[in-house]
C-alpha cells in the first residue's frame, strides 16, 4: 500500500506514517478558543492572497481554462469562503442553550446546552476539476471547527494543495494539523486505515460509491458531493439571448468539466427552431476542448446509444478537440440524458408543458443543480418542484460561489452540505450537555400501578386532542398524585 504522507515542501509534513495527523495537536486545537482558530484563518486569508500567483501556477496545466478563469473560479471563491468563516464562524458554532420554553413540564429542573464539537480528523478527498476551491473550502471549514485534516488531492492537485498548506502554516496553523497525501487511490485507504473520523468526498458517482463502501465498513460518516447531469429549463417567458449566453458559458467554463455544467436542455412549449439554430451557430464558433481518452470513449458510446434511439448528433465527437455538441431529438430515457459526463455535450428535450418537463427530469438519477429561465415568479414555482440541491433562476453556475450558501446534491448527486453555515456544521457533531438543577430524586423511584395512572393522566392532559380530554387528563393526574402522596404519608407514619 502506498504511503500517503508527502515529504515536500514544508516541515509540517515531516511525519512519515501514512495519513496520520497528530492527535495531541488536534486535541489542543479543538480546545483552543474559536477566536484563536479564526484569527489564524484571518491571517491565512492574507497569506493565501499573497501566494496568489503561486497557487494559480500550481494548478494543473491540463485544465481547459485561462489564468483569469482560475482566479475567478478557484482563488476568489476560496478567499471569499475564508472571510465568511472569519466573520460568521463563531456565531454558527456557538453553544445553544435550549432554555425552558418547550421543555415538557414533567422534565422540569434540567438545563440543556447543545455544543458543536469537532469530529477529530477529517479526510478531504478533492476532485481533479477544481483542485483548489472545493477541497480548500472544505479544509478551512474543518479547521475552523477544530478538526485536523488529511487532504487527498485529485489527479494533478497535489502541487496546489502543498502551496495552500504551506500558506496556512505561515499564517500560524500548528504543525501536524494538516497533511497532504499523494494523489493515488491507495492514499484514501491508507488514511482510512490510519484512522479518520469523517470523510468529505467530491467526485464522480462511481468513485463516491466506492468511498461510501469503504467508510461503511468502519461506520465513518461521509459528506458526498457527487456529479450531476444538470438540467436547464427554458420557459416560454425566458429571454432567449440570456439563455444562449448562459449555455455557451456552461460549455466553455473549465472545458465543461464542471459538475454543474448543463447536460440537458428542456425546452417548454413550441417554436424553438430559431433558438436551436442560433445555439448551433454559437456552439460551432466556440473553441474545442481535448478530452481525456476515457471521457472520449464514454462520449462515443453515449452518442451511439442516442443515435440508435432516434437522436441526431450535431457535432463531431471524433475531432481532436471537440466543440460543444448538441444531441437533438433527445428523450429523457436515453443514456446520455442520465449520465455524468465531463464533456461539452447537451441533450435537447422538447416538451409541451411544465409538468412534462418535471416528469422528464425525474427520469434522470442525478439531482445536483438545475437552472430555470423565465419570468421570475413562474420560474420559482417550477424550481420548488425540482428534487435538486440548488435551483438557479435566470443564471447558471456563477451564483453558487456565494460563500454564505450551502451546496449539496440530491438523489445520485450525493448528500450532506459543503460551504456556508450548513457546510461548517457538517464538520461538527452535536453534543448535548444536560444539567439537573433540582435536587429531586423522584425520577429514580420504582413505578407501579399508581404511577401508571399518574403517567396516563399526564399523557392525556398534555397531548389530548380536545380541551375536554385535556381537562379530564388533568383531573386524573391530580387524583393519582394525591393517592401517591397519601400512601407516602402513611408509610412515613409507620
Amino acid at each position: 500500500m502506498a504511503a500517503a504522507a508527502v515529504v515536500e515542501p514544508a516541515t509540517f509534513l515531516t511525519e512519515r506514517r501514512p495519513g496520520l495527523v497528530s492527535h495531541a495537536v488536534q486535541d489542543a486545537w479543538a480546545q483552543s478558543p474559536i477566536e484563536k482558530r479564526l484569527q489564524i484563518l484571518r491571517e491565512a486569508e492574507g497569506t493565501l492572497a499573497s501566494a496568489q500567483s503561486l497557487l494559480v501556477d500550481a494548478l494543473p496545466t491540463t485544465l481547459a481554462r485561462t489564468r483569469a478563469d482560475s482566479y475567478a473560479s478557484e482563488l476568489l471563491p476560496l478567499l471569499a469562503a475564508c472571510r465568511f468563516l472569519v466573520r460568521s464562524g463563531r456565531a454558527v458554532l456557538k453553544p445553544r442553550r435550549l432554555g425552558s420554553k418547550g421543555l415538557p413540564f414533567w422534565l422540569g429542573g434540567i438545563d440543556t446546552v447543545v455544543h458543536r464539537v469537532p469530529f477529530g480528523t477529517v479526510l478531504v478527498i478533492g476532485p481533479a476539476n477544481y483542485p483548489l476551491f472545493l477541497p480548500g473550502v472544505q479544509t478551512l471549514q474543518a479547521l475552523a471547527a477544530g478538526n485536523a485534516v488529511i487532504w487527498k488531492p485529485g489527479i494533478g492537485g497535489r502541487a496546489v494543495a502543498q502551496v495552500f498548506a504551506t500558506a496556512l502554516v505561515r499564517a500560524g496553523l500548528p504543525e501536524g494539523l494538516l497533511r497532504v497525501t499523494d494523489e493515488s487511490t491507495e492514499a484514501v485507504s491508507a488514511a482510512v486505515e490510519a484512522g479518520v473520523d469523517k470523510i468529505v468526498f467530491t467526485g464522480s458517482g462511481a468513485a463516491g460509491r466506492a468511498v461510501l463502501q469503504l467508510a461503511a465498513e468502519r461506520a465513518i460518516p461521509v459528506v458526498a458531493e457527487l456529479s450531476g447531469c444538470d438540467a436547464v429549463f427554458v420557459l416560454p417567458s425566458a429571454e432567449m439571448r440570456l439563455v444562449l449566453d448562459a449555455l455557451c458559458f456552461g460549455m466553455r467554463l473549465n472545458g465543461s468539466a464542471t459538475c454543474m455544467a448543463p447536460r440537458r436542455l428542456l425546452l417548454v412549449g413550441e417554436g424553438h427552431a430559431p433558438f436551436l439554430q442560433s445555439l448551433r451557430e454559437r456552439f460551432a464558433a466556440m473553441d474545442g476542448v481535448k478530452l481525456p481518452p476515457r471521457t472520449k470513449q464514454q462520449v462515443r458510446a453515449l452518442f451511439a446509444d442516442a443515435e440508435t434511439n432516434g437522436a441526431t448528433i450535431d457535432g463531431d465527437a471524433d475531432a481532436e478537440t471537440m466543440k460543444p455538441v448538441l444531441v437533438l431529438n433527445g428523450n429523457p430515457e436515453m443514456k446520455i440524458a442520465q449520465a455524468d459526463v465531463f464533456a461539452p455535450v447537451l441533450t435537447v428535450l422538447q416538451v409541451a408543458k411544465v409538468d412534462e418537463a418535471i416528469a422528464a427530469d425525474q427520469l434522470c438519477p442525478f439531482g445536483l443543480t438545475a437552472a430555470v429561465f423565465g419570468e421570475v415568479q413562474e420560474a420559482r414555482a417550477l424550481g420548488t418542484r425540482l428534487k435538486v440541491g440548488t435551483v438557479l433562476i435566470n443564471d447558471l453556475i456563477v451564483p453558487t460561489a456565494d460563500p454564505r450558501m450551502s451546496f449539496g446534491g440530491r438523489r445520485g448527486s450525493g448528500f450532506g452540505a459543503t460551504r456556508g453555515a450548513e457546510g461548517l456544521l457538517e464538520m461538527t457533531a452535536a453534543k448535548s450537555v444536560v444539567v439537573r438543577r433540582s435536587r429531586s430524586k423522584r425520577q429514580y423511584e420504582p413505578t407501579g400501578k399508581k404511577q401508571e395512572a399518574l403517567f396516563a393522566g399526564v399523557t392525556q392532559m398534555s397531548y389530548g386532542a380536545t380541551m375536554r380530554q385535556r381537562m379530564a387528563g388533568l383531573r386524573s393526574m391530580l387524583a393519582a398524585a394525591k393517592r401517591i402522596q397519601q400512601d407516602e404519608a402513611a408509610r412515613e407514619k409507620r
